[in-house]
C-alpha cells in the first residue's frame, strides 16, 4: 500500500495501531463532557428577544427607567355575576398570599374599571418580583393555588396568563416536543441503517458515533454558554445536526472499508484506505460545514449565535470521532462488522459499493446529459417558483398550540378583552412625562387611535418613578401579527404618534413598541442581515473548495447547485405553509408566511449539509482521475460507488428531520419539511441527475484553473491500491 500522507490517513493509522487508547479515551472524552457540562451548567440568555429598530430603543428607554416587573392576569368568567364576585375573592386571597406576589389589584376597586369587561368577566392584576428565570420559578405555586380557587368555584372559569406562566408552559412544551423528536429519532435510523446494511452491528457503528458525539456536544457547549448564553435552541440543533453528520461520517468510512475488502483488500489495510480517503473527505466536508455554520454569527440575534455555537460543537466533535475512534472500532470488529445479519436484506447487497437503481440512472444521464440537465434544471426551477412570494412573519399568539391550558386561558382573556394581552405600546421620554401637555397629548393619542377602528379602549398609562419616561398600552386590533395588526401599526408609526405626543412640549423621544412592532422591525432586522450572511457563506465555501479541488469550475458549480437546492425547498416551504396546502395532514393553520428566522438557518444549514455530499461524491471522482481515468469514466465510477452511501445518509436525515415536522409548534413543523425536502432534492435530483450532466458537459473544463492561481498548494486524493493477486 502507497504511503499516506494525509492528516486522516496519519489519525487513521495511529488509531488503528492504539485501538484501546482511541475507544476509551473517546469515551472518557464524552463522559468528563457530560461531567463538565453538568457542573457548569448552560448558560441562558437572561432575555431571548433581540431588540431592534423602534421598539428595541423603547426597550432600552424601559429598562433604564422601569425596575423590572413581570405581570400576571387571573381571568374569572361566568354568567352568574356573584359567582365571579366570590371567585374574584377567593383569587385575591390565595395570590396575595404566595411568596415573591405584590401589586395585587381588584377588579372591583375605584380607578380599576377596565379590569371589568362588558361580558361580565373580571381580571384580577398582580405581579411577580425578580427577572424572567426567577418569575417563571416563583409562578409554580401561584398557578397551584389559582388552580385551587377553579375547583373550589366549578360554576365558573378560573385561569391564568401572564408572559411567567406562559414562558413556563411553552418551555415545557418545548422540552415535551424535544424529548419526543430524539426518542423517535432513534429507532428510525437504526431501522434504516439496518435495512442499508443488512446487518445490526453495522448499523449499530453509525449510530453510537452520532448519539455519542451528541452527548459529548450537550455536555461541552456548557463552556461557550458562559461568553455567548445559549437557549432551548442549541439542544435541538445538536440532536438534529449531530445525529446526521455523526452518522453521514461513519457511513463514509463504513462503506469504503466494505468495498475495500470486498475489492480483496487485507482488513487492516482496508481501514487505512478508508481513513486516507473517507476519512479525508470526512475533514474537508466537517471544515465546510463549519464554515457555514459561522455564517449565523454574522446575523446579529443571540438566537442565531446560539444555533451556531451548538451547531459547530457538535460538527467538530463529530468530525474528532470520525477520524480518532471509528477506524479504531472498525479494526477490532474486523469481519464481526457483518455480525447480525438479515439474511434476505443481506442478499440484496452488491458488495461492490455501487447501487443497482443508481447505475441504470446514472447511465441514463450520461448517455442523455443535456437533456438531463435541463429537465433536472427545470423541475427545481418550477419548484423554486412560489418563493417568488415568499413573506417573512413571526409566528405569534394564534401560531402556538390551542392544547396548552395556558392558550386556552389566553383565547379566553382575548375574548373578553380584546386586544389587551397584545398591545402596541407607545414609549415617551420627556422631562416631565406628567405636565398638562404631555397628558393632554397622551389623551389624544388615545381618542384617535381609538377613532380610527384599529384599536380598541381604554388605553393603560404607565409612569416610571422620575417621570422622565411613560409607556402608553393601546389594545391593538388582530392577532397581533397579522394584517389587520400591521395596519394598525403603520397607523401608530406614520401618523397618530407624530400628530399627538410626538410633537407635545417637552417630549424629545416617542417610540412605538409590543408583538406588532418588534415582528416588524426583527423581520426587517434579519432581511438585512441575509446578504451579509449569504456573502459569507458562499465566499469562504469557494475558497475551501477552490484549494481541496485546485479547480475554479467545481466551487462554482458547487455553490449553483446548492443554491438550486436551496431555493427548491424555499419554494416548497411557500406553497405548503404561505399558500396553506396540507394543513389537516400537517395539523397547522397558515399564517400567511414563513418564519423570519427560517429563510437564513435553512440556507446556512442546507448548504453545509449539501456540501457533505458533494466534498464526498467530488472526492472519490477526483481520485479517479487521479489514477488516470477519463472524467467521465471518474465521474461514472464515482457516483456509482457513492450513490447508496449518499442515499443512505440522505434518507437518514429526511427521517430524521421529517420528526420535527409531527411537532406541535408551527416554527418546527416548518423547519422539519423545509430541512427535508432539501435534503431529498439534494440527495436526488441533484447529486444524481445534475452532477453528473454538468460534469459530462464540462469534460476536461471540470478540473480548470488560471495559471495565476498555479501556485495553490495541490491535494491529490489518494486512490486505493489494487487488490494483490495470487
Amino acid at each position: 500500500m502507497t504511503e499516506n500522507k494525509n492528516f486522516a490517513a496519519r489519525m487513521g493509522r495511529w488509531s488503528a495501531q492504539h485501538r484501546k487508547k482511541a475507544i476509551f479515551g473517546w469515551l472518557a472524552f464524552v463522559v468528563v463532557s457530560l461531567v463538565v457540562g453538568s457542573a457548569l451548567g448552560v448558560k441562558a440568555p437572561e432575555d431571548d428577544t433581540t431588540y431592534v429598530g423602534d421598539s428595541g430603543k423603547a426597550h432600552q428607554l424601559v429598562d433604564e427607567h422601569f425596575p423590572s416587573e413581570n405581570t400576571e392576569s387571573v381571568l374569572v368568567k361566568g354568567k352568574d355575576a356573584g359567582a365571579v364576585r366570590a371567585a374574584v375573592d377567593d383569587t385575591l386571597a390565595a395570590v396575595s398570599e404566595q411568596k415573591g406576589v405584590y401589586a395585587v389589584e381588584s377588579p372591583y376597586e375605584k380607578g380599576n374599571e377596565g379590569q371589568l369587561a362588558k361580558d361580565g368577566a373580571a381580571l384580577v392584576n398582580f405581579k411577580l418580583r425578580g427577572d424572567e428565570t426567577a418569575a417563571e420559578e416563583s409562578v409554580a405555586p401561584v398557578l397551584a393555588a389559582v388552580e385551587r380557587v377553579q375547583k373550589a368555584n366549578p360554576s365558573v372559569f378560573v385561569g391564568e396568563f401572564g408572559m411567567a406562566s406562559a414562558n413556563k408552559a411553552l418551555s415545557k412544551a418545548f422540552e415535551d416536543d424535544f424529548k419526543k423528536a430524539e426518542t423517535l429519532s432513534l429507532p428510525i435510523t437504526l431501522l434504516i441503517l439496518v435495512l442499508a446494511f443488512g446487518a445490526l452491528v453495522a448499523a449499530g457503528v453509525p449510530l453510537l458515533l452520532g448519539l455519542s458525539a451528541v452527548m459529548a456536544a450537550l455536555g461541552l457547549v456548557a463552556l461557550p454558554s458562559q461568553l455567548f448564553p445559549l437557549g432551548d435552541e442549541a439542544s435541538s440543533i445538536i440532536l438534529l445536526v449531530g445525529l446526521a453528520v455523526g452518522v453521514d461520517y461513519t457511513l463514509f468510512y463504513l462503506r469504503r472499508e466494505r468495498e475495500e475488502r470486498a475489492r480483496g483488500v487485507g482488513h487492516r489495510e482496508a481501514v487505512q484506505i478508508a481513513a486516507a480517503t473517507s476519512g479525508r473527505a470526512v475533514l474537508i466536508s466537517g471544515i465546510t460545514v463549519i464554515v457555514a455554520m459561522a455564517g449565523m454569527f454574522l446575523a446579529g440575534d443571540q438566537t442565531f449565535t446560539g444555533l451556531a455555537v451548538g451547531a459547530i460543537t457538535v460538527v467538530l466533535v463529530a468530525m474528532i470521532g470520525s477520524v480518532t475512534v471509528v477506524p479504531a472500532l472498525l479494526t477490532v470488529l474486523g469481519d464481526k462488522v457483518e455480525k447480525g445479519r438479515v439474511p434476505f436484506l443481506h442478499r440484496l447487497r452488491r458488495q461492490d459499493g455501487e447501487s443497482r437503481v443508481w447505475s441504470k440512472v446514472l447511465d441514463l444521464v450520461l448517455r442523455r446529459p443535456a437533456i438531463s440537465a435541463v429537465l433536472a434544471t427545470a423541475v427545481l426551477l418550477v419548484m423554486a417558483f412560489p418563493a417568488v412570494g415568499m413573506k417573512a412573519v413571526l409566528s405569534g399568539t394564534d401560531d402556538l398550540p390551542r392544547n396548552l391550558p395556558v392558550m386556552q386561558v389566553y383565547d379566553k382573556m382575548e375574548a373578553s378583552f380584546p386586544g389587551g394581552q397584545i398591545p402596541a405600546v407607545v414609549t415617551i421620554k420627556a422631562d416631565d412625562v406628567t405636565s398638562p401637555a404631555v397628558t393632554a397629548a397622551v389623551k389624544d393619542l388615545e381618542t384617535r387611535a381609538v377613532d380610527s377602528g384599529r384599536f380598541n379602549a381604554p388605553a393603560d398609562l404607565t409612569v416610571s418613578q422620575d417621570k422622565h419616561v411613560a409607556q402608553i398600552a393601546i389594545p391593538i386590533k388582530g392577532s397581533g401579527t397579522d394584517t389587520v395588526s400591521n395596519e394598525g401599526l403603520a397607523d401608530l408609526r406614520q401618523s397618530l404618534v407624530g400628530q399627538t405626543v410626538g410633537r407635545a412640549d417637552g417630549v424629545s423621544a416617542a417610540y412605538v413598541s409590543g408583538m406588532t412592532a418588534e415582528t416588524k422591525d426583527y423581520v426587517d432586522f434579519l432581511k438585512s442581515r441575509a446578504p451579509l450572511v449569504v456573502g459569507f457563506v458562499l465566499v469562504l465555501a469557494f475558497l475551501l473548495l477552490l484549494v481541496t479541488f485546485r479547480s475554479i469550475v467545481i466551487p462554482i458549480k458547487a455553490i449553483v447547485l446548492n443554491l438550486l437546492s436551496v431555493a427548491a425547498s424555499y419554494g416548497v416551504l411557500t406553497w405548503v405553509f404561505q399558500d396553506g396546502h396540507f394543513e389537516k395532514t400537517l395539523d397547522f393553520s397558515s399564517n400567511g408566511g414563513i418564519t423570519a428566522w427560517l429563510p437564513i438557518f435553512l440556507f446556512v444549514i442546507l448548504f453545509g449539509l449539501s456540501m457533505d455530499y458533494h466534498v464526498f461524491i467530488l472526492s472519490r471522482v477526483k481520485e479517479g482521475v487521479d489514477r488516470g481515468m477519463k472524467t467521465e469514466d471518474a465521474v461514472a465510477h464515482g457516483i456509482k460507488a457513492t450513490a447508496s452511501t449518499v442515499t443512505s445518509a440522505a434518507i437518514v436525515m429526511v427521517a430524521v428531520f421529517a420528526i420535527f415536522a409531527t411537532l406541535s409548534f408551527i416554527d418546527f413543523k416548518q423547519m422539519g419539511v423545509g430541512l427535508a425536502v432539501a435534503i431529498l432534492i439534494d440527495a436526488t435530483l441533484v447529486r444524481a441527475v445534475l452532477l453528473p450532466a454538468t460534469m459530462k458537459l464540462l469534460g476536461k473544463w471540470n478540473w480548470y484553473l488560471p495559471k495565476r492561481l498555479h501556485w495553490l498548494p495541490e491535494f491529490r486524493h489518494e486512490a486505493a491500491p489494487e487488490p494483490a493477486r495470487g
